[in-house]
């Protein structure tokens, strides 16, 4: 089993001053995770939301077909499309990363601070594209525990791998980045992390993450969200149901 890792605040601190550059082109050796590129990759964007506009940098840090959840999952590029940026962005930080041990795909989660004040715990799916750069599918908010105090490491994680077949051939590129899916659920391209979401009619949302450990998925989040109360006068919201 790979252990747990930790990182310094004090590291990650240079990386939220700058966007690490990722490798380009197509991976020449065996796909691994990168754990490291995530948690830069998330305070870049973050850094993007407070100095050039939080919707713009939503935009920017998105695939093409990522979903949030708003309440009901819907496309972000279509719900922001012209949408102005606030004058005062939402303010977040990672304070844990897992990554499926090929490094496809990873989940980030950290605080979040909106300009009203209000803490949230944000969640993030990470998907590694064909550049090598990581952009979310789908992104989520829970409450933050209560008494919550931010530790002073980042907690990473890497699933363990799945034992290789000693004569396959090994793979010498990633398999592109998967398009088109619904990323309220899904899995890594080998498998070793999982996240599941499930949505009730009166819109409360759940969401599961697990991770390989030895030869079992090991349950590694799992967290309730219920929407806001609906403004004065106006009907609860309606959910598609799923899961």
């Amino acid at each position: 089993m790979k252990p747990w890792f930790a990182l310094s605040a004090a590291a990650w601190c240079a990386l939220a001053g700058c966007t690490t550059a990722a490798p380009q082109g197509r991976y020449a050796l065996r796909p691994t995770a990168e754990p490291s590129t995530v948690i830069s990759t998330e305070l870049a964007f973050a850094r993007a939301a407070r100095e050039k506009g939080q919707w713009s940098a939503f935009r920017a840090f998105a695939t093409k077909d990522a979903l949030w959840a708003a309440p009901d999952f819907e496309s972000v590029q279509a719900a922001l499309k012209g949408e102005a940026d606030p004058a005062q962005a939402i303010v977040w930080e990672p304070d844990r990363v897992w990554s499926s041990c090929d490094g496809s795909f990873a989940v980030s989660s950290g605080p979040a601070t909106f300009p009203s004040g209000r803490k949230t715990r944000f969640v993030t799916v990470w998907q590694r594209q064909d550049d090598g750069q990581y952009r979310w599918v789908l992104d989520g908010g829970f409450d933050l525990e209560a008494n919550y105090q931010q530790p002073e490491m980042i907690a990473a994680a890497v699933a363990d791998c799945p034992a290789r077949d000693p004569h396959a051939r090994m793979a010498r590129k990633a398999p592109k980045a998967r398009r088109g899916e619904a990323w309220q659920s899904g899995r890594s391209d080998d498998g070793t992390l999982a996240w599941t979401s499930t949505m009730t009619a009166d819109c409360v949302r759940s969401l599961t993450v697990a991770v390989r450990k030895g030869e079992a998925m090991e349950t590694v989040f799992q967290r309730t969200a219920t929407p806001p109360p609906p403004r004065e006068g106006a009907l609860p919201p309606r959910c598609a149901a799923s899961g």
